[in-house]
């Protein structure tokens, strides 16, 4: 196994229909300007309220890519 270094940031995603397409919109987004993501990994999931109603799902996601000198 060759040796391997990853960096790992948050994004934030959001959906108006739900957590999993705001997880999976974070992640598109990302990955068209990072290479080589590797886990993505969902740390908070939260709710935009107005008028005492949802109107946006939003899921902040820890993605890993590799570290390329």
């Amino acid at each position: 196994m060759s040796e391997s270094v990853y960096k790992i940031i948050d994004v934030v995603g959001t959906s108006s229909e739900s957590w999993e397409k705001a997880a999976i919109n974070a992640v598109q987004a990302a990955s068209k300007s990072l290479k080589d993501l590797r886990i993505a990994e969902v740390s908070k999931l939260d709710m935009k309220i107005e008028d005492g109603k949802v109107v946006a799902y939003r899921a902040r996601v820890s993605l890993s890519f590799k570290y390329h000198n």
